[in-house]
Formats: structure tokens, sequence, C-alpha cells
């Protein structure tokens, strides 16, 4: 008999077997993902694949699970249960076969302050297995714009600064995966603005995944095709950005995302007047 179960749409259902083929050439495959801390449930039974070349943004209140979440992607941070699998290896046990594929980005990491720009990215290039060390460097600051930074002690920086040194680390190894917790914060509107088309032009011509967190809505309208929504460390929406807006009835993934942190029921999408058919005058 076929493995294959018949649905009551009379289409076959894939098996176990081929679910598990197709999440093996996922960049990111978790199944019932949990992280208990004592009492409190920071990530409850979450499920979710991403594709290669998309984009997908994690979005939630404070407390909502992201952190702890892209923390257990990454490694680490041991789940309570569940598993976390990219590109198809089991993160608790294989991690260092694909550490060189991935790589992270956050402005609340900082990096060894005493050291230069430059000795910081030394040492993650070799870290990561990169050839040609000081020629990636040199690659890497002059398409961020960072080479007059490069010989200066990373904690002499300004926020901003930081910012972008930590990203150039997040390039050094071209990863195929890259996660980012709020890739532009603290930077000026225009090197946000110019930040934001690096990392869409990079998705692209790199075919890369990206799993960003960031409280920054019209950010994540410019580059998600799909949102993750937490709230209290469950996936309670997982959509584009443009059907999540008109799930909620509202006219912006901000007003969205106000909805959700505030405990918010949906409302109906309003109809256009021109739509609304008139009323009958009475006979």
């Amino acid at each position: 008999m076929d493995e294959r179960v018949v649905n009551s749409g009379c289409e076959p259902r894939a098996s176990i077997a081929e679910i598990g083929a197709v999440e093996g050439n996922m960049p990111v495959s978790v199944r019932e993902l949990t992280k208990v801390y004592g009492t409190v449930t920071a990530v409850d039974h979450i499920s979710f694949t991403l594709a290669p070349a998309t984009t997908v943004a994690l979005l939630g209140g404070n407390g909502a699970g992201k952190t702890t979440t892209i923390a257990m992607l990454l490694g680490l941070i041991v789940p309570t249960s569940g598993e976390v699998r990219v590109f198809g290896a089991d993160m608790s046990t294989r991690r260092g076969e694909v550490a060189h594929r991935l790589n992270f980005q956050s402005p609340y990491v900082d990096l060894p302050s005493r050291l230069t720009v430059r000795q910081n990215l030394t040492v993650y290039a070799r870290l990561y297995g990169v050839a040609n060390v000081a020629e990636r460097i040199a690659h890497v600051a002059r398409d961020l714009q960072i080479e007059p930074l490069l010989d200066r002690e990373t904690g002499k920086l300004s926020a901003g600064q930081k910012t972008r040194a930590g990203l150039a680390k997040a390039f050094l190894n071209a990863p195929e995966l890259l996660l980012l917790d709020e890739p532009t914060a603290s930077l000026d509107p225009d090197t946000a603005d110019w930040i934001r088309r690096k990392l869409r032009d990079y998705a692209r011509d790199r075919g890369a995944t990206l799993l960003l967190a960031s409280h920054n809505m019209a950010e994540v309208e410019r580059l998600a095709d799909r949102v993750i929504l937490l709230d209290q460390g469950r996936i309670i929406e997982d959509e584009t950005p443009r059907a999540l807006i008109e799930t909620f009835g509202r006219k912006t993934l901000e007003e969205v995302f106000l909805d959700v942190v505030r405990r918010r029921s949906r409302q109906p999408a309003e109809r256009p007047e021109s739509e609304v058919a008139p009323a009958r005058k009475a006979s």
C-alpha cells in the first residue's frame, strides 16, 4: 500500500519521508521548538520553515520569544524540546558542519571593544574559515563604506558605527543564511535606508535567506516576503505582510503590530465607499 494518506479532498498528503526530504533542502526547519526557563515558557511549541532566497520577519512585542528563537536557531541556546535543522543538520549535534554557511548580526551584541575593527573582522573571518582574509575584509569594508573605521578601536565607535561594523562581520563569510536582530538600530534615516537596500540586494544576488527581528514596521514591509508573528512564545500568524494587514483589517503593518501587543481582536476590513451598496429608499 502507498504510504500516502488520502485526505477528504482526494489530494494525497506527503508521507513523513517526503516531508523530511523537503525540509532537508530548507535553510531552516523548526519543529515543535520550546524553551522553558523555570516557570516561564519563552518559546512554546513553534514550527516553521524558511525557504531558500526568501526574507522572513520575526515580529512580536517584548518578551514574545524572538531573541530566544534566534539564539536557538544559532545553536547558542539548547531547546527544552523540539528540533532545529539548518541546511538539514540538527543544530544540537551537527552545528559545526553548517556554521560557516550562516551568520548573525545584532547591535545589542558588541564586538570586543579593545580590538580595532580590522582585528575583530580578522578574528571572525578566521573562525568562519574565510579564504584570503585581508582581501575579503577590504572588500566588505569598501562595500559597507567603513574603511575609515578599520583601524579604530571598536569600543570608541558611535552606536551607528558599531552597527555597521557588526554588519561587516555578518557579511564576511557570504552567508547563505543571515539572521538579523534590529539590523538598522542606531542608524540615521539615510544610512538605514541605504543598509536596507544592501540587504535586499544581497538576498537577491546571493540567493540568501534572511530572518530579521525588527520593531521597524516600515522596514519589515519593505524587506520581508513573509511575517511570522509571535505572541507569548507562540506563532499566531504566518503570512505575507499584505495578507496580514488584510487579515487584521488594518492599513499598515504597524497598526497590526499594535493590535497584537495591546491584545486587540481582529477587525473586519473596511470596504471603500464606492463598494458599499446604497441604502434602499423607504417605499
